[in-house]
C-alpha cells in the first residue's frame, strides 16, 4: 500500500502549532520563536514534510508563471509561438506552464474555474476563444488575460488580418498567366476545436480586393478571361501529401502554367515537390504562393504570406 504524503496539518499537528505558524517557518517569518522554530522543522523532518515551492508560491500570491492554453504543441506555428512567448517571460523572470487542449475531455478539464491554469499570475489563451462557454463570456479568473491568433473585444488581443492575406495572396496571383487555384486546409471536424482562420484566407483570396485601388480582384480576373470558380478550389488535409494531391487534381482540369495560392505553407510545400517530382518547373509552369513565412519555406525557395509569429507571442 502506497503510503500517504504527510501534510501541513500534520506537521501542525506533530509539533503542537498552528497552520499559520508552520506557514511562517515555511516563509522564514521572523515572527516565530527559535523554539518554536526548531519544533516545527524536526516535525517536517520526522515526517518527511517537503513543502511544493509552487504551491507556496501561489500562496503568498504571486506564482512567478504565465499560463498558455494552446490547440497543439508539436506544430511549426505553435512551437515559433511558444519560443516568442517564453523569450519575453524568461527576460522578466517568469516560469512558463503550457495546457495543451489535445482533446474534447481536456478542453472540458480546462473549463473548470479551480484548474491551476487560472491560479497563475497570467493567462494566454492561443486560437481558441474560450469565453463563450463562460457566464457573461469571462473567464474565470480576475488575472490579466490576454489572446493570440484569436480576438475577444473583452481582452488584449494579437491576432493576424487572415481576410487581408488572403486579398493579398490574390491581387499577387492575378499578376501572372495562366488558371488561378487555390487549396482550402480543412478545419477540425470537432466544433471544440474549429478555427476560422484558414477559412477567413480563402474567403479574403476569393473577394481579393486591390487595396490600393478601389478595383475589385474579381473584376480583374474577368476582364482576362479568368474568373475564379468553386472547381479551381481544392479542400484537403493540412499536409504536405494534401499539396501533392491538389496539383494532380488541378492538373487534370489545365495545363500549365498554373498559379496555385495554398491555405498554409505545410501544404504548399508539397505542391512545390509534387512539381518536381512531375518534372515541372516551379515559378514556370507552377507557381505556388504559401501562408505562414515559415522558416522551412525560404529554404524550399517557397513565395509566402509571411505572419511574424514570434513577434504576435512576444
Amino acid at each position: 500500500m502506497k503510503r500517504k504524503k504527510p501534510t501541513i496539518h500534520d506537521v501542525a499537528a506533530k509539533a503542537g502549532v498552528g497552520l499559520g505558524t508552520v506557514s511562517r517557518v515555511l516563509n522564514d517569518h521572523p515572527a516565530v520563536r527559535p523554539e518554536t522554530r526548531a519544533r516545527v522543522l524536526r516535525a517536517m523532518e520526522e515526517l518527511g514534510y517537503a513543502p511544493n515551492p509552487h504551491a507556496r508560491r501561489i500562496a503568498g500570491g504571486r506564482s512567478y508563471t504565465v499560463s498558455v492554453l494552446l490547440p497543439f504543441v508539436a506544430t511549426e506555428f505553435y512551437r515559433r509561438l511558444v519560443e516568442g512567448i517564453e523569450g519575453v517571460l524568461l527576460e522578466q523572470r517568469y516560469d512558463l506552464a503550457l495546457f495543451p487542449i489535445l482533446s474534447l475531455a481536456r478542453l472540458k478539464r480546462y473549463l473548470e474555474n479551480t484548474t491551476l491554469a487560472y491560479l497563475t499570475d497570467g493567462l494566454i489563451l492561443a486560437s481558441y476563444d474560450l469565453t463563450e462557454r463562460f457566464e457573461e463570456g469571462r473567464l474565470p479568473t480576475e488575472r490579466p488575460v490576454v489572446l493570440v491568433d484569436a480576438q475577444n473585444p473583452r481582452y488584449d488581443s494579437v491576432y493576424l488580418d487572415n481576410r487581408l492575406g488572403g486579398r493579398l495572396a490574390g491581387a499577387y496571383l492575378a499578376r501572372f498567366p495562366g488558371p488561378i487555384f487555390a487549396i482550402a486546409v480543412e478545419e477540425e471536424p470537432d466544433r471544440a476545436f474549429r478555427r476560422t482562420v484558414f477559412a477567413e484566407r480563402m474567403a479574403g483570396f476569393q473577394e481579393a480586393t486591390y487595396l490600393t485601388q478601389h478595383y475589385s480582384f474579381q473584376e480583374a480576373l474577368k476582364e482576362a478571361g479568368r474568373p475564379f470558380s468553386p472547381d479551381r478550389l481544392y479542400t484537403t488535409r493540412h499536409s504536405q501529401e494534401g499539396g501533392r494531391l491538389a496539383l494532380r487534381h488541378f492538373l487534370e482540369k489545365a495545363s500549365p502554367p498554373l498559379n496555385v495560392f495554398a491555405g498554409a505553407d505545410q501544404v504548399a510545400l508539397g505542391v512545390l515537390e509534387e512539381a518536381v517530382r512531375l518534372g515541372l518547373t516551379p515559378g514556370r509552369d507552377v507557381r505556388v504562393l504559401g501562408f505562414d513565412g515559415h522558416p522551412f519555406a525560404e529554404e524550399a525557395g517557397l513565395s509566402t504570406i509571411a505572419q511574424p509569429v514570434e513577434a504576435m507571442g512576444a
